[in-house]
């Protein structure tokens, strides 16, 4: 019931993708409207896909590749809509459809069987740490998506064009700001995260070398990463082009923590 759930939503979000696509090109508010009711139903049908997940499995559905995955897409989907109920962000809508669909369709490729938890996972802190961590990565994608935008909007007043991404693009300040408040949300819960992981790690494994685990390092490199970028923001007052590309080099670094996830101390059976 979950997988047929899951699967519903996977569709649910590419028509959504596919008509806020048509709004990219079209600029017809009706389509726009169509599309934002669609995305919503597409993001209330993954909750009831992880939910029916989370009955079926019995603990929060986070242990394999589809399930993480999943969640992700989810993740960025909600927050977007929590965003949006707040600001308006030109065609932000389109380019955050276009990231869930992407991951949806790596969740669907992955081996979607419920898998049990392991030794190590049988604590309260693990759905903790791992859902804040999973939240702050969506919020720092849309910051990603965010300093995209800023790059393709710069590039066409730079050039004077003013042409096709130029009427489609919100302005520079508004990218600059979208940018800056979901990476204090964002960099705010990974620090949270990385608290809780901390006290789960020293829980389970005490003083054994968990420290050189290939995500934990990644995840160590990614929030100094971000941590300077805030720093520079707060501090030395960075904005625009420089801040817009820091975010994007960033958030390869989120992927690639997400990469090491089923590795080391942090893979299923561990």
């Amino acid at each position: 019931m979950s997988y047929l759930l899951f699967q519903v939503s996977f569709v649910a979000y590419i028509l959504a993708m596919t008509v806020y696509l048509v709004f990219f090109f079209t600029q017809k508010k009706y389509v726009r409207g169509l599309a934002r009711k669609l995305f919503f139903a597409a993001a209330l049908l993954h909750t009831a896909n992880i939910i029916a997940r989370l009955v079926e499995a019995g603990h929060t559905p986070i242990t394999s590749v589809h399930e993480v995955i999943s969640f992700f897409a989810w993740s960025i989907a909600w927050c977007y809509l929590s965003f949006r109920w707040r600001y308006t962000v030109k065609n932000f809508g389109t380019f955050s459809s276009i990231l869930v669909v992407l991951l949806m369709l790596v969740s669907a490729l992955a081996p979607h069987a419920i898998l049990p938890l392991s030794q190590t996972q049988h604590s309260w802190l693990f759905p903790v740490h791992a859902s804040l961590a999973i939240v702050a990565d969506a919020f720092l994608a849309l910051a990603c998506i965010g300093g995209l935008m800023y790059l393709l909007q710069e590039r066409e007043l730079k050039q004077k064009r003013f042409g096709f991404f130029y009427s489609r693009l919100p302005s520079l300040e508004s990218l600059d700001k979208l940018n800056q408040h979901c990476l204090s949300i964002g960099f705010t819960l990974m620090t949270i995260a990385m608290f809780t992981g901390y006290i789960w790690a020293r829980r389970i494994w005490g003083g054994r070398n968990w420290h050189w685990d290939p995500k934990i390092i990644w995840a160590m490199i990614t929030w100094f990463l971000y941590a300077a970028l805030m720093h520079q923001r707060f501090t030395m007052g960075w904005r625009g082009r420089r801040a817009a590309l820091v975010t994007i080099v960033a958030f390869v670094a989120v992927l690639l923590t997400l990469v090491f996830l089923f590795r080391g101390v942090h893979g299923h059976g561990a």
